[in-house]
């Protein structure tokens, strides 16, 4: 069984990641792709480690980068359990409560990408997988956009990176890497199966440059 929510153009007032459309700078490398292993590889172990029936895991992989993720620690969970999890896809842009707020207040049309699960959800354990948890905003997304496909026995929260700066009362499960951050500042994660390379950066605004001083 398969629960599907097809393709379709969210409402207007909804709106794009505040970052778009701001030039930013590359202020440093956080992780590199060995470390970005190591971090994957250390939640697949807890995850094995703390699930008491591993059996009834899905993996749930919010798009974008949360889904390769999600389909990476399949992968590593497999090697070490053998164990083949369900992996499904999640998207959650018709669920933001901040949408235009993440944008500077500016309404653009978004289209929803597919969400996909191939297993029922009743009685399981979903484990929501992200790439970078922040205010909390996009769990919270997530939940609400999960409990329209089934009634899970518990949801958990894996994210590869945690950058602290929570408005919502949620704490990730799994974490790869705590990289606490500036506010005006953004991390930004980079996977093979989306960017062609693995790591991940710390960002900033750009800004003006001085305007120089004439004789």
């Amino acid at each position: 069984m398969t629960a599907h929510v097809p393709d379709r153009k969210a409402p207007d007032r909804r709106a794009p990641d505040r970052w778009v459309g701001r030039p930013l700078l590359e202020a440093g490398e956080l992780l590199d792709s060995g470390a970005m292993a190591r971090a994957l590889s250390r939640i697949a172990h807890e995850l094995i480690e703390r699930s008491t029936a591993l059996e009834d895991v899905v993996l749930v992989g919010i798009h974008t980068r949360g889904l390769p993720l999600a389909e990476r620690l399949q992968g590593l969970v497999g090697e070490r359990s053998g164990l083949e999890l369900p992996v499904g896809a999640l998207d959650i842009t018709l669920h933001r409560d901040d949408a235009s707020i993440r944008n500077g207040g500016e309404a653009r049309p978004q289209v929803a990408r597919a969400t996909e699960v191939p297993v029922p959800l009743d009685g399981r354990t979903v484990v929501l997988v992200d790439d970078v948890l922040s205010t909390g905003r996009t769990i919270r997304a997530a939940i609400d956009t999960l409990l329209e496909l089934g009634r899970p026995e518990r949801i958990q929260v894996a994210v590869l990176v945690d950058r602290g700066h929570r408005e919502l009362p949620i704490r990730p499960d799994y974490v790869g890497k705590n990289l606490p951050t500036a506010r005006d500042e953004r991390v930004q994660v980079q996977l093979v199966e989306v960017d062609g390379v693995d790591r991940v950066v710390l960002q900033r605004e750009a800004r003006g440059e001085p305007k120089a001083e004439h004789a």
